[in-house]
């Protein structure tokens, strides 16, 4: 095969160069259609599928010249939806021409209505481009990639993480300052594990040592702390956690705030409100951002969005929420703000962000009390 036609997200030039490995100037297209099929969406996802349809025609691009690794690209990434090539017959401005398609397994998914191709770029076309890269690592090492869900959330981060933050006592030194960016061969799958080297800008004005590192490429995460400003308590979740099995702590059930991932697309604070039912069966009343925290910069790109949680907590104490899906067991904590506090100096509260934002709330505290 040497033509391909594409009637969906792979219109958008700079996810198709990532699929293809080219550079975004070197993908020749012109533009085709198939007749008797129109592009359908499909329900609850973001891509669109063929649909035969009498008299309609799929709008599309005609990708010529495919090399036989850019059409294996092209099998792992599409395969990944379930789709696998046919024979068409396309109509381009110089006249009809053999190509081949991407049709999807019969009944694997249910359609909803037409597609829209420029409100999904609008949406969806940088955040499936960035998550691309992904799949593609994956597919280019035979590995399983990472689910859709979490190379979205990843992607998501990235974009948001360009907004940077300010630099009133930093040095002004910003990406610019690092040199030849390279990334090595890593792990890729629901947590990824980025191996790269580097050389940056040191503050005497020179330029360091090539170094060599590795680090979790992770998600951008929404954490609410909910307080009752009428009871002056505040309501902590206890669940399992892993990290302290791996660090063969004796007591692995931890106090935390309420905490989930960025979805791709979405605000950080419409997170906090979505976990806080998930988590605690809680609707809060008003929500107020606290900080935005890297929680351990040197080995990791995770990000906090924190909220302080504004809610009636009555009747909320020993509630039992999570998820079954995620496996979760959540169990609910309504106690008074001085015995949060006296937690910290306990030690019985350990996890860094939960102590945080009660020294947040500390801070903050009456001036929520006199509003109440």
């Amino acid at each position: 095969m040497t033509s391909l036609f594409v009637f969906g997200t792979l219109r958008h030039v700079p996810l198709l160069a990532r699929v293809l490995d080219r550079d975004p100037d070197a993908c020749g297209t012109r533009p085709a259609a198939l007749p008797g099929h129109v592009a359908a969406a499909v329900a609850d996802e973001d891509f669109p599928l063929l649909v035969a349809e009498e008299g309609a025609r799929a709008e599309g691009l005609l990708i010529e010249g495919l090399t036989a690794r850019e059409v294996a690209r092209l099998d792992g990434y599409e395969g990944d939806f379930g789709f696998h090539l046919r024979e068409v017959r396309v109509e381009t401005p110089d006249g009809p021409a053999a190509a081949h398609a991407y049709f999807p397994e019969p009944g694997r998914w249910r359609t909803d209505g037409a597609w829209d191709f420029e409100g999904w770029v609008a949406r969806w076309g940088e955040i499936t481009a960035l998550a691309a890269e992904e799949v593609m690592a994956a597919v280019e090492k035979g590995a399983e990639p990472a689910p859709p869900f979490a190379r979205k959330a990843r992607a998501w981060a990235r974009i948001r993480g360009r907004a940077g933050a300010p630099q009133e006592l930093r040095a002004q030194m910003t990406r610019d300052d690092i040199q030849d960016l390279r990334f090595l061969p890593g792990y890729d799958g629901f947590f990824r594990l980025r191996r790269f080297e580097l050389s940056f800008r040191t503050f005497g004005g020179g330029v360091s040592e090539r170094v060599q590192r590795e680090g979790f490429a992770a998600f951008d995460a929404a954490l609410v702390l909910p307080y009752d400003p009428v009871r002056d308590c505040v309501l902590l979740i206890e669940q399992f956690r892993y990290g302290p099995v791996l660090r063969e702590d004796p007591t692995p059930w931890m106090l935390e705030p309420i905490a989930g991932l960025v979805d791709a697309g979405e605000e950080p604070a419409g997170t906090a409100r979505r976990e806080a039912m998930e988590e605690a069966q809680l609707d809060l009343s008003g929500l107020e951002p606290m900080m935005q925290v890297y929680p351990s910069p040197g080995y990791t790109s995770e990000y906090f969005h924190c909220f302080l949680g504004i809610a009636d907590l009555g009747g909320q104490h020993g509630t039992v929420a999570g998820l079954d899906a995620e496996h979760e067991d959540i169990r609910s904590h309504v106690v008074p703000f001085d015995r949060a506090m006296a937690l910290i100096e306990t030690g019985e509260i350990n996890v860094g962000p939960l102590a945080m934002m009660l020294l947040w709330l500390a801070r903050h505290r009456d001036r929520l009390r006199a509003a109440a």
